[in-house]
């Protein structure tokens, strides 16, 4: 593994073994109060391509989180199709899935790919993920469902995104 690879994996695990998510088996990345994104509309991702914060008086609850939105249009758009807008594994970073493990996010890092949202830990592995988008995408895609329903504490990260 590159040096910064395992630099940017251990400011990440380091994050979320101090974080409220480290022993909790929630599928969706959530605040305290319940929110994802940190409170981001799901739906601006897409119409606006960037990162908008939503009000707490424009939300609705999906698969157990709530998600704010920055107008009543993109909540509806949402409650129309949530599953066209929510975030790819539950909220939860996607390089962190591509390699086994839940990491916690920066909302403003994120990319649409295949009309899909994906979000990241940071900027440094976002750059990492994007390098390697597709077989990260798949290996994700694969490991989720294995990991959905595990506590953060309880996995044990892998390097099959560095095997080439």
């Amino acid at each position: 593994m590159k040096k910064t690879n395992l630099v940017t994996s251990l400011v990440a695990a380091s994050a979320i073994l101090f974080s409220t998510f480290s022993f909790a088996a929630d599928e969706t990345q959530q605040d305290a109060n319940g929110v994802i994104l940190s409170g981001h509309d799901t739906v601006a991702y897409f119409t606006a391509n960037k990162a908008v914060k939503g009000y707490a008086g424009i939300s609705t609850v999906h698969d157990g989180a709530i998600y704010h939105f920055s107008s009543e249009a993109n909540r509806d758009l949402f409650k129309a199709n949530p599953s066209k807008y929510a975030p790819q594994y539950g909220g939860f970073c996607a390089y962190g899935a591509a390699i086994g493990a839940k990491f916690p996010i920066d909302p403003t890092v994120f990319k649409v790919v295949d009309d899909k949202l994906y979000v990241n830990n940071s900027a440094a592995v976002s750059k990492i993920w994007t390098a390697k988008q597709s077989k990260a995408i798949v290996l994700a895609d694969n490991k989720w469902s294995k990991i959905r329903s595990t506590a953060s504490g309880d996995l044990a990260p892998d390097d099959d995104l560095e095997d080439e």
